[in-house]
């Protein structure tokens, strides 16, 4: 056991100082996938004093009863998903009912209560049932389990009372991260899907970077998805090897000379890839890279759109129903006007436009979507002042054809977006030049509508443009995940559902 790598803690107390943990994988560089064991012997079993928990699993939870007895150890002590362990107990109560449970937690994004602003990340605990054992009459037990999907490294397994809450004993083990690609070769353009499996949730051990060829792409994350992560970047460059570095950083960028961090032990994987010759693969057509439109919601009395989403300009039904009969009314649309930086912003409504109700108190009308902020936005119905109706409508953000879509290096281009939101986590999106990032563009004070003007540069052949959702800003200081793309976000991304959109384009 490596004293100084692992600080076994009680439960409160570890996860107060979750700051100072980091994990235990191995050497900070390597050429192979998954992360090296070193030669750590397995985790001996415990004597009368109590036995080493790994960090505990719960944040903020009131310390759990504890009375130890006996002697509990697990073989291997370490490993990463699906690896079979030996727990072994002795010396507990002869001929006596036992659980064995695995603590963890679950993970979730806090934002504001009206969901615009980002307040960083929060795990609650949580235990779950391994197996339930029996001793013998000696009052020892030896069964085995599998290491399940969750987040990467320290974990309690507690041996409790059946059906009780007091913990008779414990042991650690290490989830170790493994990290692959695939497919491991491709022509320009082709999708690698970096997997993930066993990203930690805790401080040093839950922000992972990924670098193409040295040039830092973006960011993986795992908070919801219990220490999984998924994400799709394009094959880019001349035929030949190419590299994927995948490393902790706590402050936004790759922290390199992991060695000599207070935490050296964490590790770092370097994935090649092989560009082959070949036709590339481009992306898919701008206008089928948007998100899945949401269904409409008809009610019985009041109002709704169909679809409930949508992109700029595309027409959309609203349909009001058992409202006032042959009554006049105005629809409303609210939206928000400002930005962050100068002048502040607010609320507003316009007018949609007038309808009038039948006889049944019912109407039909369509309107076509606003070029406007992207996300949630209110649609009343008013009968002069008094509001008779109300439902959401949610824009969705959409790209244009890139233009020009080739030409020598130095070709200018424009890259427009419409829809872009408004919140915190929604109003940027971050650029990638051949999986290296070039910067950020902001939706908010022009209204979800934006233009970059970029410079096309490099050899000829295909070069690739990505655009991410990313966190514009929030209160969190650790890890920095602020203004820079994140790679899972269709899977973890706080706030809204957002797609990413690619380009490509031909240097002559």
């Amino acid at each position: 056991m490596i004293a100084r790598r692992r600080r076994w803690l009680g439960p409160v107390a570890a996860l107060a100082l979750a700051a100072l943990l980091a994990s235990a994988c191995g050497p900070t560089s390597q050429p192979t996938s998954v992360a090296p064991k070193p030669p750590e012997a397995a985790a001996p079993a415990s004597s009368g004093a109590p036995a080493a928990p790994a960090a505990s699993a719960a944040v903020n939870a009131p310390e759990q009863p504890m009375e130890l007895i006996g002697k509990f150890g697990l073989d291997p002590a370490r490993g990463p998903w699906g690896t079979v362990v030996t727990a072994t107990g002795s010396a507990l109560k002869p001929n006596s009912a036992y659980d064995l449970k695995w603590t963890s937690v679950t993970g979730s994004w806090k934002l504001s209560p009206d969901k615009s602003e980002y307040k960083g990340r929060a795990y609650a605990p949580l235990q779950t049932p391994l197996k339930s054992i029996t001793t013998d009459a000696t009052g020892g037990f030896r069964t085995t389990f599998t290491v399940p999907q969750d987040f990467g490294f320290q974990h309690d397994v507690l041996v409790t009372d059946a059906g009780g809450q007091v913990i008779r004993n414990k042991s650690g083990f290490d989830v170790d991260l493994e990290i692959t690609i695939n497919p491991k070769s491709g022509p320009p353009g082709t999708p690698i899907t970096i997997e993930a499996r066993g990203i930690g949730w805790r401080q040093l051990q839950n922000s992972w970077l990924v670098s193409y060829d040295n040039q830092f792409t973006g960011w993986i994350s795992a908070v919801t998805t219990k220490g999984l992560a998924k994400a799709v970047i394009p094959a880019t460059g001349a035929p030949g090897v190419h590299v994927i570095t995948i490393l902790h950083g706590d402050f936004t960028f790759p922290y390199l000379n992991m060695q000599q961090s207070p935490e050296p032990d964490r590790p770092m994987f370097r994935l090649p890839f092989t560009v082959t010759d070949g036709p590339p693969v481009l992306p898919a057509a701008v206008e089928k890279q948007g998100l899945p439109v949401l269904a409409a919601k008809p009610l019985d009395k009041g109002i709704w759109t169909a679809p409930a989403s949508g992109v700029v300009g595309e027409q959309v039904s609203l349909a009001g129903k058992s409202l006032a009969a042959n009554a006049d009314l105005a629809l409303v649309w609210t939206t928000m006007e400002g930005n962050r930086v100068a002048t502040g912003f607010a609320e507003v409504t316009r007018e949609l436009g007038k309808i009038r109700t039948d006889q049944s108190g019912s109407f039909a009308w369509s309107f076509a979507v606003p070029n406007d902020l992207g996300g949630a936005h209110k649609i009343v119905a008013k009968q002069g002042t008094t509001v008779v109706g109300e439902t959401q409508f949610v824009v969705q953000p959409k790209a244009f054809t890139l233009s020009p879509s080739r030409g020598p290096s130095g070709t200018a281009v424009d890259i427009h977006l419409q829809g872009v939101g408004w919140t915190e986590t929604a109003n940027i999106y971050n650029l990638t030049y051949d999986n290296a990032y070039a910067g950020y563009a902001c939706g908010f004070n022009s209204g979800g509508d934006v233009t970059v003007k970029f410079v096309m540069s490099g050899a000829k052949g295909w070069h690739f443009i990505d655009l991410y959702p990313g966190i514009y800003k929030g209160v969190e200081t650790r890890p920095l995940n602020f203004r820079v793309p994140q790679l899972t976000f269709a899977a973890d991304h706080p706030g809204e559902d957002l797609p990413a959109f690619r380009f490509a384009f031909y240097i002559d």
